[in-house]
């Protein structure tokens, strides 16, 4: 007992010497009077950045910043890939959630992932090829977005992304590590011309890429619209891709790519404390999630907490693996499953919720809750995410803002490269079983479904209604702890964006309670154990991208662990 008190009061010591050393020489956030774009990478910035000079919305820069993301984070996201929008219509004071998650083609039936045997394929053998790729949602979503938001011409939204397609822009060092290290990408045709050097090493940092192809479709997007890509010489190469893969085809048809339709949904706003906390619902589970996590939060005095201790590590932690288990159970495509939705936000349920929680010791693996409008009793399913994701947060002069989570799932997707971008592998989100313990799956795979995304673009007003934040990051699964991260640090304990994003990495899924690997909240891992923790140094690298309002206009961060930037005028 002497021991545990000790490692205790040593831990309380040791977080507030970290949190000094963490706030002694803060990055500065960016600061902007009028408006401000945050995205992964700085070309994409100031593409996003030119067409709010030109009094562009915050849609318009959100395409413009998206179609450049293409080309230089070819791996995070894409033409190829699909997305979830939150957009703010100040003007009109309302928010609109738009649903371009990938779906499932029409011919998939639920053995999709399995083996002769039955038995589920492993994951490196299902994402290469065509197997994986889920009919893309982004070009449709990009053009309806522009149709009922956008106040620039189409085409001049496609002039940046062109111009570096045929100019050609510098390989990123990070771009570069990730190609040396992807093991199948080379085995694409397209994409070994196109990233690596004729004896198979990836192209060196530096290098000048040039992609015509990109800015030939991106033309075809211009002349004919979205239908440009869903319909004619693109949506057939893309079939033929996919369907053609020499080891791992697929099954979508033209006439998948020809329905695809974007789903508008009914944004899901909650309180915590003053705030009012916007996200995506189903088929994303990062909104319930997020909800989900300050819902429980709110019974704990997190304002009152310090930044970095053992206490605010441990809280977060058992919030999180709280509402990890019952988005394991619960979550999936509303369209195809039952989610009690209202139940699982419902704050009297939050309150038993976080009833659970308990100072001294942790639940280690928390059993998911039986919320109010329960009908079907799902299996639990801890299906993963893999980090091949971006996000865009983007206000506007007006006051509109866009809240964007872009994807095309793993790095470089499913591997497979058509007319100058990747193709998704969407796919693979859903679990490969369709029963696990003779009981339905809520995230199983059949046609037509969306799978279940941790997506979380968010976006935060204060107590008197205004706009106040719009946050999200990349990162599968562990988005939805980056996000909860960043919105308790800002809302809770007043700090800086750019120093939240900064704060490391930690929370749980429902397993571990993950700690940032390389990050002075090592310190803690020693401690969370005398408490029950059981812990995991893991390399956790967030693309937080977040805008604040300030005093005199906006402050923004982006986040230095991968190529973000935040400027605004």
């Amino acid at each position: 007992m002497l021991r545990r008190i000790f490692l205790l009061l040593l831990a309380a010591g040791a977080s507030l010497a970290l949190y000094a050393a963490e706030t002694a020489t803060p990055r500065l956030s960016a600061h902007a009077k009028h408006y401000m774009v945050a995205a992964a990478h700085p070309l994409a910035v100031d593409a996003g950045l030119r067409m709010l000079d030109l009094g562009g919305s915050a849609v318009d820069a959100a395409i413009a910043t998206q179609l450049v993301l293409g080309l230089v984070e070819p791996h995070a996201s894409g033409l190829g890939g699909g997305a979830f929008m939150l957009y703010y219509d100040a003007k009109r004071n309302a928010i609109r959630a738009y649903d371009a998650r990938e779906t499932a083609p029409g011919a998939v039936t639920p053995q999709l992932f399995l083996r002769d045997d039955g038995q589920p394929m492993a994951f490196n053998d299902a994402v290469v090829g065509g197997r994986s790729v889920g009919v893309p949602g982004l070009p449709r979503l990009l053009e309806l977005a522009h149709a009922r938001h956008g106040r620039l011409g189409w085409a001049t939204l496609f002039a940046p992304a062109i111009r570096l397609a045929q100019k050609g822009f510098p390989l990123s060092p990070r771009l570069h590590a990730l190609l040396a290290k992807d093991t199948n990408l080379a085995r694409d045709a397209a994409a070994r011309a196109y990233f690596y050097l004729p004896d198979g090493r990836a192209k060196p940092a530096g290098t000048i890429l040039r992609n015509p192809e990109y800015a030939n479709t991106l033309r075809a997007l211009i002349k004919h619209g979205a239908d440009g890509y869903y319909r004619g010489a693109i949506a057939r190469d893309v079939v033929s891709a996919v369907r053609s893969h020499p080891d791992n085809p697929g099954v979508m048809t033209e006439a998948d790519l020809a329905s695809y339709r974007v789903r508008e949904v009914e944004t899901l706003c909650t309180m915590y404390r003053i705030w009012r906390v916007c996200g995506m619902p189903p088929s994303s589970s990062g909104g319930i999630a997020i909800a989900q996590i300050l819902g429980i939060l709110a019974h704990t005095g997190m304002e009152k907490v310090r930044p970095g201790s053992l206490e605010a590590i441990h809280r977060i932690a058992e919030a999180e693996r709280l509402a990890f288990a019952d988005r394991n159970r619960y979550v999936g495509d509303d369209r195809f499953v039952e989610v009690p939705l209202q139940g699982l936000i419902d704050p009297a349920y939050l309150a038993q919720r976080a009833a659970l929680i308990r100072p001294g010791q942790s639940l280690r693996k928390a059993e998911p809750g039986t919320p109010s409008g329960v009908k079907i009793a799902y299996a639990d399913d801890a299906t993963d995410e893999v980090p091949g994701t971006s996000h865009i947060s983007i206000v506007d002069k007006f006051g509109n803002a866009v809240s964007m989570t872009t994807t095309i799932e793993f790095l470089f997707g499913s591997h497979v490269m058509v007319h100058g971008f990747l193709l998704n592998n969407q796919l693979t989100d859903f679990n490969f079983l369709p029963q696990e313990n003779g009981a339905r799956v809520a995230n199983s795979v059949y046609s037509g479904k969306r799978p279940r995304s941790s997506m979380a673009p968010t976006l935060v007003f204060d107590g008197t209604g205004k706009l106040y934040m719009a946050v999200g990051s990349p990162g599968g699964s562990f988005i939805i702890g980056y996000v909860a991260k960043t919105l308790v640090a800002t809302l809770d304990w007043n700090m800086d964006i750019q120093a939240a994003i900064d704060m490391p990495n930690f929370g749980s899924r429902n397993g571990p309670t993950e700690i940032e690997a390389g990050s002075q909240y090592e310190n803690l891992i020693g401690p969370l154990k005398v408490i029950g923790h059981e812990v995991s140094a893991i390399d956790m690298t967030s693309g937080l991208q977040g805008i604040v309002r300030s005093a005199d206009g906006w402050s923004g961060g982006a986040d230095a662990r991968r190529e973000g930037a935040a400027r605004g005028r």
